[in-house]
């Protein structure tokens, strides 16, 4: 019978393979762990920039009625303010000449998805074509094809904002809702965008909105009065080397 002698040299050796092992379960663990968290982080669409410059952006999404769009462009062009339309395919489909309108005078007119879903819902394969339909038939008017997307009902997940940048695109967001939708007075909606602007905010407004043409006036006059200039906001955002915070600011990083 043969007995294994086990020599201080031979314990060392087991030693050393038992802590390897180990070490080599522990890296694959954490990993699996890092690729796990990589996949699970929350992707965020750009609501705000951050910046020292007194410039903020205002926005107004297009899916349904048209009766307001006109009044907009000319108090708009009033007070020499350029702006971001965000507009449904469908809506382009019914109101083209609004949307060369829109551009004849030097807003950007941008993409609100094809028949405004609910995009989570949709497979990617069904984002994309929502993206790119709307993209031709915006490009097929003004011959531009888009830069910037906005999720309807401002509904995302990390599908959807991958998709997005996968069609060259930046998605947006809003910090500062003016609630027009629910028919505040124009004191009210005045009050509460004008409050709540700071540098690098993009506004949020509806072409459909009744009150929307009463108030935008003062809150122009108001906004310009304290040193703000109003873009649209493709001008606003950064579009390379910047991160977005998990408050959705967009940040510059080099």
């Amino acid at each position: 019978m043969k007995f294994l002698i086990l020599t201080g040299k031979r314990i060392l050796t087991v030693l050393c393979c038992l802590v390897c092992g180990i070490l080599a379960v522990m890296i694959a663990f954490h990993g699996v762990e890092a690729i796990r968290a990589s996949s699970n982080k929350r992707l965020i669409p750009i609501y705000c920039v951050k910046t020292d410059e007194k410039k903020i952006a205002f926005s107004f999404d297009a899916a349904w009625g048209n009766e307001e769009t006109q009044t907009l462009i000319d108090i708009l062009n009033k007070y020499n303010v350029k702006t971001t339309f965000f507009v449904v395919g469908a809506w382009v489909d019914k109101y083209p000449q609004s949307v060369k309108a829109l551009v004849d005078v030097g807003h950007e007119v941008c993409n609100h998805s094809n028949t405004h879903p609910h995009m989570p819902k949709l497979a990617r394969t069904e984002m994309t074509a929502q993206l790119t339909d709307c993209n031709n038939k915006i490009k097929n008017v003004t011959g531009t094809s888009p830069l910037l997307f906005r999720p309807p009902y401002g509904d995302y997940n990390n599908a959807l904002i991958e998709t997005v940048k996968s069609s060259n695109m930046y998605c947006i967001q809003w910090d500062v809702d003016s609630l027009d939708w629910r028919n505040p007075t124009p004191n009210d909606m005045i009050t509460r965008v004008t409050t709540q602007v700071k540098p690098g905010s993009i506004v949020l407004f509806h072409n459909g909105a009744k009150n929307t043409p009463a108030a935008l006036p003062k809150i122009i006059e108001t906004l310009q009065g304290r040193g703000y200039q109003i873009v649209p906001v493709s001008q606003l955002i950064y579009k390379e080397n910047y991160a977005v915070d998990n408050t959705g600011m967009q940040v510059k990083t080099s």
